[in-house]
């Protein structure tokens, strides 16, 4: 590749050209050696190894160093892709770029193509696949609310809808689809009390389909929903909470005799009724899993009557996490607001914000449908747009997914798009960024590494040739505790997670990915000053002398500032005024070549 810079170009904080990064690199090795000298030291030496066969990594800026675009609003779309704009963000230098999947990020129904056919076309419901044919070009994309997520929260804020109903577990996570028992990938939802109460009965109202054998746990410890920490303590079924006969309705069960203290229960659910809901036979997805409208935890008096738990004014709102959701939803949950959507493929692929190259693009995975994941790859290739790589689904360390259910469903998809293309290189999973691996209650085997075990799983069913690469989120740092000390973290924060990925099993032929990457998942003052631009040439140096394949930065399109803790930030590369995109754009960390 060429190093020469081009009269009156800027070369941005991404550092995607290389010799900007050595130089970069080299100044900061220079400032370290000057500040240990004393007055009587020699100059320091600097010694560049160039002997052929003893490089850590090789790669190429222009496929392994790239950027992101994200979800943005009806006319930040408009505003965006407009040829200055375009212009501009392919000024900071980065190479390919990576299509942020927000919706899935948000317990939403992505429809990529909002032209297509709805499983149960009468009623305009059901599962949604995108239509493959070539009409009108896809200029923007919506998001559906989940009507099935009922009660169902995550670590994200879910896409609010008008017809918000009961909870419904993910049908493709039943033996209908998995071809194992149902007792592999168990479904659960987990009550938070958000403080310790005492707590002897429950109240379930039962949904169809219903559990017939299931079991009320409670939490014996800390931190049981923490899997970036690692949950600290066990899940203890309740003297009388194991349940083999449920017959659906309400059930009002008496879990022990004297109460016990505890933030969190459990229903842990094994074998379904079967039984088909509101939607009808026609579709076997409505007769499988698990659902629930309501869980009321609490105490059964000399009475009889049940007594839901006291609440003080002080207490928060008691909150509901799920092993998974039906994707289920129907053309009046659309988000047709304008302030939540995403770009369309047409655009997003003809407008040159892709630098011509091979794009990273993304399929919904744990709120989709694997049909319609082959229909957007079905899609693409007739308009013969070029890709790199497709993502799997969105952060579902973040959803609280279990990595045996993630990798049933990545092996049901993987399969349905390999009929489209065998040569797509698929992966994921896409985690949250985090510093350490992600630990989940443990299994039969007491392993609690989520990585390991979905490694595990698609190796046993013979489908890790699947996995092409891994990508992971690297957000290293808390928002209002970044300090100029956090500079020295950072080579020794992203190096390590890549090794820890490998230490749980991860096969080194399958290369690693950041494929978003900033100082902090919130808003930061730093991220506007010249500590952005010295944290990122450490970032991007280590990833790469830890072995790393390709690093995405994010995001590629300007945004404006907003006041945080640290002071006034943006995440991108490009400051723009209130409107969001200004043809008045400063380039944040970058310098004039001349």
């Amino acid at each position: 590749m060429s190093t020469s810079v081009r009269p009156n170009t800027f070369i941005c904080a991404a550092f995607a050209n290389t010799l900007s990064l050595t130089i970069i690199v080299l100044s900061l090795l220079s400032t370290t050696v000057a500040q240990t000298q004393t007055a009587s030291t020699a100059v320091a030496t600097v010694r560049v190894d160039v002997t052929p066969g003893h490089e850590i990594n090789s790669f190429d800026p222009d496929s392994a160093l790239g950027s992101s675009i994200d979800v943005l609003s009806h006319s930040d779309i408009d505003q965006v892709y407009s040829p200055h704009i375009i212009q501009e963000s392919l000024s900071a230098g980065w190479g390919p770029i990576t299509y942020r999947n927000n919706s899935e990020l948000r317990m939403a129904a992505w429809h990529w193509n909002d032209n297509g056919t709805w499983s149960d076309p009468a009623k305009r419901s059901g599962y949604f696949t995108g239509s493959t044919e070539l009409k009108q070009p896809l200029r923007y994309a919506l998001s559906y609310a989940l009507p099935h997520r009922g009660f169902s929260t995550s670590g994200d804020e879910p896409l609010r809808g008008p017809n918000l109903s009961y909870w419904k577990s993910n049908p493709y996570l039943t033996s209908e689809f998995t071809h194992e028992s149902d007792t592999l990938h168990p479904q659960w939802v987990v009550v938070d009390l958000k403080t310790e109460k005492p707590v002897s009965a429950v109240r379930i109202a039962w949904e169809n389909p219903y559990a017939r054998t299931y079991q009320v746990e409670y939490w014996s410890g800390s931190e049981a929903l923490n899997f970036d920490l690692g949950p600290r303590g066990e899940w203890k079924v309740f003297p009388s909470g194991a349940i083999t006969n449920g017959q659906g309705g309400t059930a009002t069960l008496k879990l022990s005799d004297a109460p016990i203290n505890t933030r969190y229960l459990r229903v842990l659910m094994t074998e379904s009724s079967n039984t088909c809901d509101e939607h009808g036979v026609a579709d076997i997805r409505n007769c499988v899993g698990y659902a629930i409208q309501s869980i009321r935890t609490g105490s059964i008096d000399s009475q009889g009557a049940f007594a839901e738990v006291k609440k003080t004014f002080s207490d928060e709102p008691t909150t509901y996490t799920s092993s998974s959701i039906d994707p289920w939803h129907s053309a009046t949950d659309v988000n047709a607001t304008g302030s939540y959507q995403h770009s369309g493929f047409d655009l997003f692929f003809t407008s040159g914000i892709t630098n011509n190259l091979p794009a990273m693009i993304p399929i919904t995975m744990l709120y989709g449908t694997p049909d319609d994941a082959a229909a957007v790859i079905a899609y693409l290739e007739k308009r013969n747009y070029p890709i790199a790589y497709v993502e799997m689904g969105e952060e579902p360390d973040g959803k609280h997914a279990m990595p045996e259910d993630y990798a049933a469903l990545y092996i049901q998809w993987a399969d349905s798009l390999h009929k489209v293309d065998p040569k797509l290189k698929l992966g994921g999973p896409i985690f949250e960024g985090v510093n350490e691996d992600i630990r989940v209650w443990p299994d039969s085997r007491g392993r609690v590494s989520w990585m390991g075990r979905f490694v595990d799983y698609l190796k046993t069913h013979a489908h890790i040739d699947d996995l092409a690469f891994v990508s992971f989120e690297h957000y290293p740092f808390q928002p209002c505790t970044i300090t100029w000390k956090s500079l020295y973290l950072e080579p020794q924060l992203i190096k390590h997670i890549l090794q820890v990925w490998r230490d749980d099993g991860m096969p080194k032929n399958v290369p690693l990915m950041v494929t978003e990457n900033h100082l902090a998942a919130e808003l930061t003052g730093p991220m506007t000053t010249i500590f952005a631009a010295l944290w990122l040439a450490d970032n991007v140096g280590a990833f790469f002398e830890g072995g790393g394949a390709a690093f995405y930065h994010s995001p590629i399109q300007p945004q404006d500032l907003h006041n945080t803790c640290l002071g006034w930030a943006s995440w991108s590369n490009f400051v723009a005024d209130k409107s969001g995109c200004s043809t008045d754009l400063v380039c944040i960390g970058c310098s004039p070549q001349r």
